[in-house]
């Protein structure tokens, strides 16, 4: 009676390591680095879009380097946003309350993607949290936009540029 159970257990474990395996043959990480500027003029209290942020992909490239194609990618989520102050150096988010990232490309529609609805205190880089919005077809495209929209909790005495590093889950079948 045992030897049959101990061998089912062992037959799912086998079959959960190989399609974990396969799984990994199929996904592969796309590395985006972008610029996004808060003017020292932006307004306090209110949910505003600063502006856009034109990103060329080299997706086609990427996809063959992943032994892939466009038309075989099957998944593309945001795996991760991170969000880094680069000048002035000295400063952190505590200006910030709340901000919310979106993507877009020419005749598709607007999607959020990540968000922080409460800055901690202090913080010189932030995670946001992922909407896990399907991006299959902004990172297929040729170029997509990003736009930031922001609430500032006080003044903002000078420009602050921050660098906003994103990583794309994407999963597809092989060529």
């Amino acid at each position: 009676m045992k030897k049959p159970f101990f061998v089912a257990i062992l037959f799912f474990a086998l079959v959960a390591a190989a399609c974990e395996k396969i799984d990994d043959l199929l996904t592969f990480y796309i590395e985006e680095e972008e610029t996004i500027i808060v003017e020292s003029h932006f307004p306090i209290g209110a949910l505003v879009p600063l502006t856009p942020v034109t990103v060329t992909t080299n997706s086609e490239e990427t996809f063959k380097n992943n032994k892939t194609r466009a038309e075989l990618v099957k998944d593309v989520t945001l795996n991760r946003l991170t969000l880094s102050i680069t000048e002035p150096a000295t400063e952190n988010f505590d200006f910030l309350k709340k901000i919310e990232i979106y993507i877009s490309s020419e005749g598709k529609d607007e999607v959020k993607i990540a968000y922080l609805d409460e800055v901690p205190a202090n913080a010189t880089t932030l995670n946001l949290k992922s909407t896990n919005a399907k991006l299959d077809e902004f990172i297929k495209g040729e170029t997509y936009s990003i736009r930031t929209k922001a609430e500032l909790a006080k003044p903002v005495s000078e420009d602050i540029t921050i660098k906003a590093d994103m990583r794309f889950k994407v999963t597809a079948d092989p060529i």
